[in-house]
């Protein structure tokens, strides 16, 4: 039994060290999420460990089974509000002939990237052709339902959706929503794992990324981890979206605080010869 729980704990620090995801502390949630998937192996923990570095392709059937999906379009409309209403603006105000860039990081099922697309299309602040959203996630399985941007009737993914955008940016087919060919065409999904610095470094200089409810299922060092890809990634005073049970205001990373009364978020800090001023202000 103690050499099994050891294998365990191992397997946590592979995952750990793969992709972030912290089970040292939670142990008997990691057994729950994986006993189904080892026992149609035949695998003991030990032996699942010595599995994922012969089989490679094995880290996609367990980033399914490890990580959470639940989203739906219009999530936190205070933050989408705030950023197509006061950000948008801003960016618009210093930028010239380049295209506004948006990332969402972890962006599952695609409701956040397209609900980004949709309410961009809604301020006219920037056309279409000058948007590029870059979409990713570790899950392979749920950025291929991204890409299809097709979603079932019956699916929570709607619950929020004002009636007026579900109307406009989606058609009904075959007992679900596909989303229109303009607003997926904004959308670029791609497979990255916020852990990999090259692969991230790829995804090239964005104004804003959004990368909510990721942090709290790491440790504080490989949050710190994170946040340094991402500032790195942002032009400087550009902004960053976190969820609302995630702050990151303590760290001394290079990021601002900006808070509104309604919500709050994080401006990397603008370059020394740019005025800082508080957007809210």
């Amino acid at each position: 039994m103690i050499l099994q729980e050891n294998g365990l704990v191992k397997l946590s620090q592979i995952i750990h060290d793969y992709c972030g995801l912290s089970y040292t502390d939670r142990l008997p949630m990691l057994k729950e999420k994986i006993s189904k998937r080892l026992t149609e192996l035949g695998l003991t923990y030990w032996e699942y460990c010595r599995y994922l570095n012969m089989k490679p392709l094995e880290w996609e059937v367990l980033v399914e089974l490890l990580t959470i999906n639940e989203t739906y379009f219009y999530r936190e409309e205070n933050q989408l509000n705030e950023c197509c209403s006061l950000v948008l603006p801003k960016i618009k105000e210093k930028k010239s002939d380049r295209p506004l860039r948006i990332w969402s990081a972890a962006c599952s099922t695609g409701e956040e990237p397209y609900t980004l697309a949709m309410l961009i299309q809604e301020t006219g602040v920037f056309p279409p052709g000058s948007v590029e959203i870059i979409a990713t996630d570790i899950n392979k399985k749920v950025l291929q339902k991204a890409k299809n941007g097709w979603y079932h009737h019956g699916s929570f993914a709607f619950r929020r959706i004002p009636e007026n955008l579900l109307k406009k940016y989606f058609s009904d087919q075959n007992g679900g929503y596909q989303i229109n060919h303009t607003t997926k065409k904004m959308v670029q999904f791609q497979h990255l794992n916020l852990l990999n610095h090259e692969t991230v470094e790829q995804i090239g200089k964005v104004d804003v990324i959004f990368c909510r409810n990721v942090l709290i299922y790491f440790d504080q060092d490989t949050t710190k981890k994170v946040i340094h890809h991402l500032h790195r990634n942002l032009t400087p005073g550009g902004f960053l979206f976190l969820g609302h049970a995630e702050s990151i205001t303590d760290m001394a990373l290079g990021f601002q605080k900006v808070d509104s009364g309604k919500t709050f978020y994080y401006r990397k800090e603008p370059d020394k010869d740019e005025t800082v001023r508080c957007i809210s202000g």
